[in-house]
């Protein structure tokens, strides 16, 4: 099992949170104050530099307007597609 932050279901992942945000019509500051993080934060999660760990993905979907399981489920329809 690849681990890496470039592995192909990590970088799914990102490109999911990308796409969540863009149905919320947020922007990465807009995300980013909701998180009490600098707007870094988000790009490096959303470009694959940083990887979230679960309690940090739960927060993130919740900024993002939706929540963990409706992520994993997105995240698990892409992958098996």
């Amino acid at each position: 099992m690849d681990k890496s932050i470039y592995s192909a279901e990590y970088q799914q992942l990102c490109r999911l949170l990308r796409e969540l945000r863009h149905e919320a019509g947020l922007t990465q500051v807009e995300v980013a104050d909701r998180l009490d993080e600098p707007q870094s934060f988000v790009s490096k999660y959303e470009s694959g530099e940083r990887r979230l760990d679960v309690v940090e993905l739960r927060l993130v979907a919740k900024a993002l307007e939706s929540t963990l399981p409706a992520v994993i489920t997105r995240l698990e329809d892409a992958l098996t597609k």
